[in-house]
């Protein structure tokens, strides 16, 4: 393993810690960087001005009994991924060419997103119940990679 794709998954692993979502729902932290220089990072948690689930001690996907990896729509989060592209969008950052380090495989709509923004590749820790988005990333001729943390 690269020691550059372990140094951005750990920090990635760091910033997943910020999240607000509630209890030990899944914590995940992105880090985008270009040229071994990070751009941007994102973690999952409720929009700006929005109370998160964490205050609310409340999960609606819980509550709503939610399967992993459906109904994304269902969820006051906005995922680590669309917040640190959202993050260099608001700071005027291109991130064409960049690579995306993520605790978690994105899921379809991070994909499309991440994609679009131009990210060419993609590196993450976890895996996740989403085999459409490897499709989408495999098409778009976008690398990702699994990295095993514990080798």
């Amino acid at each position: 393993m690269d020691k550059w794709d372990r140094r951005f998954l750990e920090m990635a692993n760091l910033v997943s810690s910020w999240s607000s979502c509630y209890q030990d729902n899944r914590q995940v932290g992105a880090v985008i960087v270009k040229d071994k220089r990070i751009m941007t990072t994102g973690y999952n948690g409720a929009p700006a001005g929005v109370e998160s689930c964490k205050s609310k001690e409340e999960c609606l996907r819980r509550k709503l009994n939610i399967p992993s990896g459906t109904k994304h729509e269902l969820c006051f989060a906005v995922h680590a991924e669309q917040n640190a592209i959202a993050q260099a969008a608001k700071l005027g950052i291109s991130l064409d060419g960049a690579t995306l380090y993520c605790t978690h495989q994105p899921c379809v709509i991070c994909c499309k997103i991440i994609i679009n923004a131009g990210i060419k590749r993609v590196v993450y820790q976890h895996g996740y119940p989403d085999d459409f988005s490897l499709q989408l990333f495999k098409e778009a001729g976008t690398e990702i990679v699994q990295l095993n943390m514990e080798e």
